[in-house]
Parts: structure tokens; C-alpha cells; sequence
């Protein structure tokens, strides 16, 4: 099998659009909860999220050309431009054959939701006449944004999008790992992206009893494995990771922040929504990735936890964690207590975390959390408050998704 490492990274984030003001509010503890600005909350049960903030399309897209994309779309271009230009890469320059070696795999939990909203509440609004615009379809449909990026580069490689809940772009970059230790491609561009800070979601996610309603207090509302924890806080935004293989990207003298060794994919089985109170799913994706690469669980030194704040999910995903790592003190934090949920495009910025962690020998906290929930097991190592500097050679991430669905990636310090 090829070796494949990451040479490129870009982010838009309710904590930052580029990927170093991104990682700085993550390491100083800072919160990207506020109220929601895109619309009027006042009938809803919650009215804050992480949203983007200080975005400016214009920066990455024609002004002609904006009315075409959705704004999941926008972030993922914003995204993928940020890690084209940090991969040192100028496409324009490389001859089709070059490019045909080249993919993208782009995941979104929702795709252009606020679109769809849009769209229908117009017709409902009018007098029945189906008036549509003539971009709803391409805005709206979820496979979209991987081939605007693959049409704005001119990438003929593997293209396509996955969903899988709040595990789709972790299960992307497995994807694109996998297509191209078996050959198949020689680099990709991978994530995911999400714009969700919209009514439906915002009401949806209520009536499941899923979102926090802290308020009065919304940069303390997301706070994993505290007992006080009401749900999870909603995130928007995109991150973009270039994955090439080992020889490809020494040949033309790339940096390389870190390689990708595992992804290990696997199902619940258990509910539609809720995870399995054993985290017997959970266990079973972080031992296949373990499997794969060829390591122990006393190999791990960190783990960015799927952990959402939800009084379920955390507990099960800690269980799960005490079972495979038997008493290893492997160092765990959850960043959404600072980014929020980012839904489908959450397991991308979480591994931007990850292969951050990696380069600069530090690991995240998990803010907010005073109390951890007497359901956790009382000998994890969890880490809160402040970030802690220490030698970080591999990294597990974790994502789950409603329907079940389990996806970690695992990542190494990079040795030639």
C-alpha cells in the first residue's frame, strides 16, 4: 500500500477563516457561540450557534458567479482554495494528464438546505405558480460542491460526495486515503462543509431535543461530559485537507504536515439517533483503525473526541473509549465545546485539529466543562480548561452520525 500525507489545509470557522487564526482561538480556550444573526429566533426554543463570522465570498468567487452556489458550496470553495494555495499548487500550470491523477471527495451532512427553505417558502408564498429558480437543483442538491471544485480546477480524478450524517467528511478523507494507497489517484482533495444555521435546522434539531437552550449563556452552552450538559450547540462552516501520496508529493517538494496511517468505519446498529449506551459501534471503528495501522491503543497519545454535549453521546463515547484503551491514559478533549457541531463538515475541522496537535506538539482543552457526569468512567485522562504542550505523534479522531454510522481517522507524525 502507498503512503499518503496531508500537504494542504484550509478552514472557514465560527472561530476563524484561516487555518493559524482558526488554531490560535482553538489553543487560547475561545468560544464561536453567539446569537444567531441569519435570521429571527425569537419563536424558537434556541437562539445562538457558532456561526461564520467576517466571510467574504468575493475574496474566493466572482460576484457573477455567487447567485450559483449555496452557501455550503461557498464555504467549501473558500475552504479547498485556502489548502490549494498552502499545498503550494497552481493548478493552472499542470497538463491534463497530470490532473487526471486527481480528485476530490467533499462531504455535507444537509447540503444547501437554506436553498431548499428559501425556495419553497417563495412558492408557498405565492399564488401556487411553480416559479423556481433555475439554480435550485445544482444549489440545493448535496454532491454539489465536489464538482464545483473539481470544475473550478479542472481535477478528472475520482469525484463524488459522502453522507453520513455528522460522520460525512470524516468518512471523506477515509475515502480519499483509501483511493489513493490503492492507486487510484495520486492526490485529493477532501472534507467537508456545512451551512445549517437555518430555521429548519434550528427547529428540527429542537423538537429532537438535541440542541442546547443555555440562552442566557450561550459560549458556556456546549460543555461535553459536564453533568449539567443540555445538548449540543450548531456550527457552520468548511474544512479542506490536500491528501497526496508519499512520492508524489516529495517529488515536487511539498511540506508535509503529518500522514494519514487508518480509517476505521463501522456501524452502531442501534438507533436512529441515539448511540448505543455500551458504545459497542463506537469501540468497534476506533479498533479497526487501530487494526489498520498497525499500532496499540498505548500508541495514541491524543484523541479529539466526537463528544457533542449531548447527555447520551458523551457518556457512550467515553465507555467505548475505557474498552478499547483498557486504562491507557491516552489525553482526551472535545473541541466543539469551542467550534460547536459542525454536523457534516465537523470530522474535516476536527482533523485540521488533529494534524495540528501533531506539528506543534500541543493538545486542546475542552472548555466549559466545571462537573463531569458521574456516568463517565473516573480514570480518563480528559483534558480541560487550558491546552497542554506535550509530544503528540499520533492522533485519533473520532465522528459519529445519526443512523449510526462511525468514522475515525488516525493520524502519525510524519518520518521519512
Amino acid at each position: 500500500m502507498k503512503r499518503v500525507v496531508i500537504t494542504g489545509m484550509g478552514a472557514i470557522t465560527p472561530l476563524g477563516n484561516s487555518v493559524e487564526e482558526f488554531w490560535k482561538n482553538i489553543l487560547a480556550g475561545k468560544s464561536g457561540a453567539g446569537p444567531i444573526t441569519k435570521f429571527d429566533t425569537s419563536k424558537f426554543k434556541t437562539n445562538f450557534a457558532c456561526e461564520v463570522r467576517g466571510f467574504n465570498a468575493e475574496e474566493y468567487i466572482e460576484k457573477k458567479e455567487l447567485k450559483k452556489y449555496d452557501l455550503f458550496t461557498q464555504y467549501g470553495i473558500a475552504a479547498t482554495d485556502q489548502a490549494i494555495k498552502d499545498a503550494g499548487i497552481d493548478f493552472s500550470t499542470w497538463t491534463n494528464e497530470q490532473r487526471n491523477d486527481i480528485g476530490v471527495i467533499w462531504a455535507s451532512g444537509n447540503g444547501g438546505i437554506s436553498t431548499f427553505e428559501d425556495q419553497l417558502r417563495d412558492f408557498h408564498g405565492g399564488d401556487g405558480t411553480p416559479r423556481f429558480n433555475p439554480y435550485f437543483i445544482p444549489k440545493m442538491i448535496v454532491d454539489i460542491a465536489a464538482g464545483v471544485i473539481s470544475i473550478r480546477n479542472k481535477l478528472y480524478g475520482p469525484n463524488y460526495c459522502t453522507v453520513s450524517a455528522c460522520a460525512s467528511s470524516n468518512t471523506a478523507i477515509v475515502n480519499a486515503f483509501d483511493t489513493i494507497r490503492l492507486g487510484r489517484a495520486k492526490m485529493m482533495i477532501t472534507g467537508g462543509s456545512e451551512a445549517a444555521v437555518t430555521p429548519s435546522a434550528i427547529g428540527g434539531f429542537n423538537a429532537a431535543q438535541a440542541l442546547s437552550k443555555r440562552n442566557d449563556n450561550p459560549a458556556a452552552a456546549s460543555r461535553p461530559f459536564d453533568k449539567d450538559r443540555d445538548g449540543f450547540v450548531m456550527g457552520e462552516g468548511g474544512g479542506a485537507l490536500i491528501l497526496e501520496e508519499l512520492d508524489h508529493a516529495l517529488a515536487r517538494g511539498a511540506k508535509i504536515y503529518a500522514e494519514i496511517v487508518a480509517g476505521g468505519m463501522a456501524a452502531d446498529a442501534y438507533h436512529l439517533t441515539g448511540t448505543a449506551p455500551d458504545g459497542y459501534g463506537a469501540g468497534v471503528g476506533m479498533e479497526y483503525a487501530l487494526k489498520e495501522a498497525g499500532i496499540k491503543p498505548t500508541d495514541i497519545d491524543y484523541i479529539n473526541t466526537h463528544a457533542t454535549s449531548t447527555p447520551l453521546g458523551d457518556v457512550s463515547e467515553l465507555i467505548a473509549i475505557e474498552r478499547v484503551f483498557k486504562g491507557h491514559p491516552v489525553v482526551i478533549s472535545a473541541t466543539k465545546s469551542m467550534t460547536g457541531h459542525l454536523l457534516g463538515a465537523a470530522g474535516a475541522v476536527e482533523s485540521i485539529i488533529s494534524i495540528l496537535s501533531i506539528r506543534d506538539n500541543i493538545v486542546p482543552a475542552t472548555i466549559n466543562t466545571e462537573n463531569i457526569d458521574d456516568q463517565i468512567p473516573k480514570d480518563l485522562n480528559i483534558l480541560l480548561g487550558q491546552a497542554k504542550e506535550m509530544p503528540v505523534n499520533y492522533v485519533l479522531n473520532n465522528t459519529f452520525g445519526f443512523g449510526g454510522h462511525t468514522a475515525a481517522t488516525l493520524f502519525k507524525k510524519y518520518t521519512a
